[in-house]
């Protein structure tokens, strides 16, 4: 793919991987234009960082709606007038109904702070302490029906140290966070990754469980 990749960016709070893919952009390192940033919370920081960076943003507040079908519906009717390539949620704290997804197959990315299938869902890095596990991570993977179970694109490993804290194992996953997200969204750009059958191959190779990267 040789254009630039147009993105939507849903996000709930502070934004901050949405900051490293406007980082990234900025950088010339990412050839991408982010036309719409969408928070379903009107005090999400990620909202200013938009508004700073002149990006098109907007609230769609989930308590306005009846229901999740209606919010989803639109979602996906504000997301459809922009006709972009990819659906990048960047901390988007709502489950997307089946109607939603289905609506955008294999064009919904989300990243994870936890090395897949380990730990869908919340607290991982809590988990992860209490499970006394060596490594820790993080996943970025296309989003479907299930719970952060959809088809892996890549992930990146971290060491747990011995007696580490929650709040310092957190900031080792945000920096991992920052590095592995632009770097996909740059090699979907470059047309090295693509999506057959619900399998991810990259660079002419199918990873069954997502490619490794290293910082």
């Amino acid at each position: 793919m040789s254009k630039k990749l147009s993105l939507a960016v849903l996000l709930s709070g502070n934004g901050t991987n949405f900051q490293a893919i406007i980082d990234s952009i900025e950088k010339g390192q990412l050839k991408a234009a982010i036309k719409i940033v969408i928070s379903n919370n009107k005090d999400a920081f990620g909202l200013q960082r938009a508004k700073k960076h002149n990006i098109k943003n907007l609230c769609i507040d989930h308590r306005d709606f009846e229901d999740r079908e209606s919010y989803d519906l639109r979602l996906m009717e504000t997301l459809e007038q922009e006709s972009v390539d990819y659906i990048v949620l960047a901390g988007f704290m709502r489950i997307l109904g089946p109607n939603f997804i289905r609506n955008f197959p294999k064009k919904i990315i989300n990243i994870h702070p936890s090395l897949l299938p380990k730990y869908p869902g919340l607290n991982t890095h809590k988990k992860v302490l209490e499970n006394k596990d060596k490594e820790h991570g993080v996943t970025v993977h296309i989003v479907d029906e299930g719970l952060d179970s959809g088809p892996i694109i890549g992930f990146i490993k971290v060491k747990v140290e011995d007696g580490e804290k929650e709040s310092n194992l957190e900031n080792r996953i945000h920096k991992l966070e920052h590095y592995i997200y632009p770097k996909i969204l740059s090699e979907f750009q470059e047309g090295r990754i693509s999506t057959i059958d619900n399998k991810i191959k990259i660079d002419d190779v199918f990873h069954k469980n997502g490619k490794e990267y290293f910082i």
